[in-house]
């Protein structure tokens, strides 16, 4: 039971601690999850079953009722007069109400062609919607990593609160050792006030960014809540180009190609099977002046010749479009790839700036060291030793935001890539 008990705890701790922790891969996936316009999916895949239904349902017996009452100016007449003998006339007022039935044998592959566009198209859409899903992306991207920036700022503001509050210690020590004044120490005192509204202003602006992504996660931020930096050292990533654009552009290309065999059906023969019947006046004897049922079934050949007229304009209309088509995609790729190219610099100048950083600190924080023993001996006055201060808060601030700014960089890069 103990066993148990401790495996129990130990779930519950590790839930509340993955519950304070946040990564951008999760804010990516939650985002594109809660992002309304997701339920297209579920549209795009219902339109197109509802359409191939409908297509399908072409291979089923077709019915068709008519109906129709002519009267003609002049029937056909036997030109012969045999004496007692009343040849029949056809009446020129004529009554007909027929049904047909009839059920494709071959209709040249248009249903087929048609459901392979029907699917064809739906993936487009589809390609198209997660595309637009992919600019999320960006979007996530730029808030969560505006709030691991204002956490470093604010974290380097926590260290200079310190450090402040150490002189201020200090100051009062000298003062009551005469070595120091009270202007000496007001001038800390402004310091202070001046980064505790600096403070301020980084958790208002983090406020509202945390807002902004919980927004889009679908999810309430707690103000304690971590997110956890990626790791700058573990971010493998390919400079080929992964983005769901050029999956679209192979999907329209796809539609080009079912359009040119779709051209192809439409001078092919068709044929089916019929079966007609119905009353008429004349019916199938047409010397009768009565009401008749009469039926005919029969296959029938259909041969329309008329899109060969047309046929070589709409190839070349769709040569057109196939042309446009790889404009496009080339320009996307050419654009991506100067992308690519200016984000690769942005990252090698930010690894090289890094390198510095630390040597930086280092000598800053020997100049304070150096500019507070002199501040002890009266040889610089508070507002340097102030100014020194802040320099080496400036360079700590430096060196946390290069780190995530090489981190943006990364991250840039591999939405340019889809990587």
């Amino acid at each position: 039971m103990k066993n148990i008990f401790s495996i129990y705890v130990f779930f519950i701790l590790f839930s509340f601690a993955s519950q304070a922790q946040l990564t951008i891969d999760e804010c990516h996936t939650r985002a594109k999850e809660n992002y309304p316009q997701i339920r297209q999916y579920e549209l795009i895949e219902r339109s197109k079953e509802y359409t191939l239904s409908n297509v399908i349902k072409g291979y089923l017996p077709q019915f068709q009722v008519s109906a129709r009452a002519t009267f003609q100016s002049e029937v056909t007449s036997i030109p012969v007069s045999i004496p007692n003998v009343d040849i029949p006339e056809i009446p020129k007022t004529q009554y007909q109400l027929s049904t047909e039935v009839s059920q494709i044998l071959w209709d040249g592959g248009v249903i087929s062609s048609q459901k392979k566009l029907i699917a064809a198209n739906a993936e487009v859409e589809k390609q198209q919607l997660q595309v637009d899903l992919y600019a999320i992306k960006a979007r996530v991207n730029q808030l969560f990593f505006g709030i691991l920036l204002l956490d470093t700022h604010l974290a380097q503001n926590k260290i200079l609160q310190d450090e402040l509050v150490r002189n201020h210690s200090k100051i009062v020590s000298y003062i009551e050792n005469g070595i120091a004044n009270q202007t000496d120490l007001d001038v800390v005192k402004v310091e202070q006030i001046n980064a505790k509204q600096i403070m301020l202003q980084l958790q208002s602006t983090r406020r509202a960014y945390a807002d902004m992504l919980s927004y889009m996660i679908g999810a309430k931020l707690d103000t304690d809540i971590k997110l956890l930096k990626p790791d700058i050292n573990n971010q493998p990533f390919s400079s080929s180009i992964n983005r769901y654009e050029l999956q679209w552009f192979e999907s329209q290309n796809n539609i080009f190609n079912l359009q040119k065999k779709i051209l192809k059906t439409a001078y092919m023969p068709k044929f089916n099977l019929f079966m007609q019947g119905g009353v008429g006046c004349p019916a199938l004897n047409m010397f009768s002046r009565n009401f008749d049922a009469y039926y005919i079934g029969g296959i029938r050949l259909s041969w329309n010749f008329g899109a060969l007229y047309t046929r070589k304009n709409d190839l070349q209309k769709i040569d057109v479009n196939r042309h446009l088509l790889d404009i496009k995609r080339e320009t996307f790729i050419y654009n991506l790839q100067l992308e690519i190219t200016r984000e690769n610099q942005d990252i090698k100048r930010l690894r090289e700036q890094m390198q510095y950083d630390d040597e930086i600190i280092a000598l800053r924080k020997n100049i304070k060291q150096a500019s507070e023993a002199k501040f002890a001996n009266g040889t610089i006055t508070i507002t340097d030793l102030m100014s020194e201060l802040t320099r080496e808060n400036i360079a700590q601030q430096t060196k946390a935001s290069h780190e995530i700014e090489l981190l943006i960089a990364i991250y840039n890069l591999k939405y340019t890539t889809n990587d």
